[in-house]
């Protein structure tokens, strides 16, 4: 259910707000990547579930994109 819920507000943003919204968690990606390479993160799992939020938001951005066309 938590799911469908981000992916509904991800439907109902503009193509610039997703593509901030890709910035943002490819950033946080990184810095889970870096904290887990230096032995600082105590929560592994984030990585995955930010992975596939990103996988969620190109699947939206595509999916507009071929909406438009």
């Amino acid at each position: 259910m938590k799911i469908n819920t981000f992916v509904e507000g991800l439907k109902a943003k503009t193509a610039a707000e997703l593509n901030e919204e890709l910035v943002a968690a490819k950033k946080e990606l990184f810095n889970l990547r870096f904290q887990n390479a230096t032995n600082q993160l105590d929560n592994t799992s984030r990585i995955k579930e930010v992975r596939k939020n990103i996988a969620r938001i190109q699947t939206v951005i595509t999916e507009k994109s071929k909406v438009a066309e």
